[in-house]
């Protein structure tokens, strides 16, 4: 395998290799500080897409391999394109484990979803009745809602990751294409320039011992944030996903590494397989992936967790009975744009 691969889809956790990258090229520097606390570990999301044991094969091809190291090289966001359950969202998971970048920070996109919504949001509303019902009690106070307002404050998965850390957090921004038409325009300034502003602090930075005010983070932790911005030091890892249901304006594109992701099969499948279900898994289940990839050269829609769900569920319901073992995968691998006609 090539040396200067850092992320090389093996599954082996290697938590020192992120410490060869390289500095990034001139115009991809930030220098962000003073940098904050080190990532939390991967949470139970990581591990419910990963599985539970490692598998001896790989789990990338060659091609998306050296794409995937390309966006780390450069700092540059991977828009991962493909089908349906072709494994785009659990790439994120798999760089955050194998190179040990702590939990991955998740901002699922919808119809309605707004840029500072990945920021952070301002809950106005809390303040104001927290000072209103201060006003109404008695006693002294050394502190309060009118004065500690990054009590009110909460960092988005965007906001969190542009935090100066010192190794790259790892961020999904997840079915982009869903967003309106504005989204992935507004995002081009915070992911080229790798910082952004929060007005409500940004108002009071110059005020004695405001300078720096605590906020909540995605993680849930108490960050500082100096003079009102959030300044990156290590350009996040951003994988963002696509179903190919709309086309991205150039100015995204140019700025991204674009990754077609095939839907996993041969070493692949079985690598998924033996994650899930240990070593020789795919062996023992050679009659269930045989019968999912019947489907593969015809076009037809197939999400590899319904391989897994038929895995899961002939163990059970038709242990010593193969016509049943196959007739029950059957009608949980039935293509997707079969069951819409």
């Amino acid at each position: 395998m090539s040396d200067w691969l850092i992320y090389r889809g093996t599954g082996d956790a290697d938590h020192d290799r992120i410490r060869t990258l390289p500095p990034p090229p001139p115009w991809r520097t930030f220098e962000g500080g003073p940098v904050v606390p080190a990532a939390p570990p991967i949470d139970a999301v990581s591990k419910r897409r990963l599985g539970q044991t490692h598998a001896p094969l790989p789990t990338q091809d060659e091609e998306a391999l050296h794409l995937i190291n390309a966006a780390l090289y450069l700092r540059r966001p991977l828009l991962v394109t493909g089908e349906p359950g072709s494994g785009k969202s659990t790439l994120a998971h798999a760089v955050a484990h194998e190179l040990g970048l702590g939990r991955v920070l998740q901002w699922p996109v919808v119809s309605r979803t707004e840029l500072k919504d990945g920021l952070y949001t301002y809950d106005a509303v809390g303040r104001l009745q927290d000072v209103q019902l201060s006003r109404e009690n008695d006693g002294s106070r050394s502190e309060g809602p009118e004065d500690d307002i990054g009590r009110y404050i909460r960092l988005g998965p965007l906001g969190t990751a542009l935090l100066p850390s010192e190794l790259p957090r790892v961020l999904l921004i997840d079915e982009l294409d869903k967003s309106d038409l504005d989204l992935p325009n507004d995002l081009l300034n915070a992911l080229e320039e790798g910082e952004f502003g929060l007005p409500e602090l940004e108002r009071i930075a110059d005020r004695p011992g405001k300078g720096a005010v605590e906020v909540l983070d995605d993680d849930g932790r108490r960050v500082p944030v100096h003079g009102g911005r959030v300044r990156c030091r290590a350009f996040p890892f951003v994988v963002m996903t696509s179903n190919g249901e709309r086309d991205f304006p150039a100015p995204l594109l140019r700025r991204c590494i674009h990754l077609e992701l095939d839907p996993p099969r041969d070493e692949r499948l079985a690598a998924m397989v033996q994650a899930h279900f240990g070593a020789g898994s795919d062996e023992r289940n050679l009659d269930l992936i045989s019968l999912f990839t019947q489907g593969a050269g015809s076009g037809e829609l197939r999400p590899t967790d319904q391989l897994l769900n038929a895995i899961f569920l002939t163990q059970y319901a038709a242990r010593e009975e193969r016509d049943s073992r196959e007739d029950i995968a059957d009608l949980l691998m039935r293509p997707l744009d079969q069951r819409q006609r």
